[in-house]
């Protein structure tokens, strides 16, 4: 919306600047992140005053959380997603399809996420929409949204997987893409949604992760730097730095309020369409499989829960103390800030080396 002001630059030289996407993207993570520091408060006080006792605590989780989380209001999601698309719709450019196509995912698997939460409140359980209604509509939304995407990706580009270090390999999956793509950006939702369980564990690897495809969005969308780095250039891509860099200001804000202990949680409103939102916007800019390596901590959360169910549906005993992951640590003895802090130095580590994929070739 602001991006059409730089055709005052004519008269006034202080509008050439909305041309530049590198301001617009620090000024959408700004915006973003005065948005949830406004908003906050007022939305945990709304939320509070809705949900009562807050968010329902699972019975056999770890046993403190019963104690120490309850009567904390989930939800907070929509604290995130108002930030981020307020922040998006004011410094993208708008005429950028691949905006309205990352935008549609994100705030579709929110809605489901909302909806999910809403009738575990309601229930007064832990058990909100049918796991199989829940991932067949998010099915439904991620292969719209490949289909979406192959479509403003022209020429065999927009059907093929992008191998990274390996300069030039392009494996054209046809027909079969946007069922890849879908699988990707279900699958990236519903693994940061397995590691939202922890006090700030999903939110920092989340504006780690998106931080990165800030960078990969901006260099992917700029000839002269896809050209240098061989990287394949996608025309109007680079837009989703600006939606990439909202995610951080709308993380960082939403964060202030989630810090240990957490004055809101982000629910599935907000961990699906997180999570959504980078695999769309990975599918997007060819790095899905970049997106595996710096989300590392995310696969390593969802493999987890598949080996414990694997292989206790196998044996009848547990790989692991307690599923995802950093339940696991917490059986064991660990304190919640260690295993979140801990988790985000992996997740920092991970996003360097997806980072080096840039420029190994």
């Amino acid at each position: 919306m602001l991006y059409t002001l730089h055709g005052f630059a004519d008269k006034y030289s202080l509008f050439n600047l909305f041309r530049y996407l590198t301001f617009r993207s620090g000024a959408a993570c700004l915006t973003s992140l005065i948005i949830c520091f406004w908003l906050g408060p007022r939305v945990i006080r709304w939320l509070k005053s809705v949900q009562g006792s807050g968010q329902p605590i699972r019975l056999d989780g770890p046993e403190r959380h019963l104690i120490e989380k309850k009567g904390t209001p989930t939800m907070g999601g929509v604290l995130i997603l108002a930030a981020m698309s307020v922040s998006t719709l004011l410094w993208a450019d708008l005429r950028s399809g691949y905006v309205w196509a990352v935008l549609f995912c994100t705030l579709g698997y929110g809605a489901v996420g909302f909806t999910d939460d809403f009738l575990k409140l309601s229930r007064r359980n832990t058990k909100g929409v049918s796991a199989r209604g829940k991932l067949a509509v998010q099915l439904g939304i991620g292969l719209v949204t490949a289909f979406w995407i192959a479509y403003l990706t022209k020429g065999a580009l927009g059907t093929s997987l992008a191998v990274p270090v390996f300069k030039g390999v392009l494996l054209n999956l046809g027909l079969l893409f946007p069922v890849f793509g879908m699988f990707v950006m279900v699958g990236s939702s519903n693994a940061v949604n397995l590691t939202d369980g922890l006090d700030g564990l999903a939110t920092v690897p989340t504006i780690i992760v998106a931080s990165v495809f800030a960078l990969i969005a901006y260099l992917v969308g700029n000839r002269v730097f896809a050209d240098y780095l061989q990287l394949n250039h996608i025309p109007g891509v680079g837009e989703l730095a600006v939606f990439c860099a909202a995610i951080v200001g709308a993380g960082m804000g939403f964060l202030w309020f989630n810090a240990p202990p957490a004055a809101v949680f982000m629910g599935d409103t907000g961990s699906l369409a997180l999570g959504g939102a980078l695999g769309a916007v990975a599918v997007a800019t060819k790095h899905e499989i970049v997106l595996m390596i710096v989300g590392g901590l995310f696969v390593v959360e969802t493999v987890s829960v598949i080996i414990q169910v694997f292989w206790f549906k196998r044996t009848g005993r547990r790989v692991f103390l307690m599923a995802p992951l950093h339940h696991h640590f917490e059986k064991k003895g660990w304190a919640e800030p260690t295993i979140v802090i801990r988790f985000w130095i992996v997740s920092m580590i991970l996003a360097l080396v997806g980072l080096a994929t840039l420029k190994i070739r």
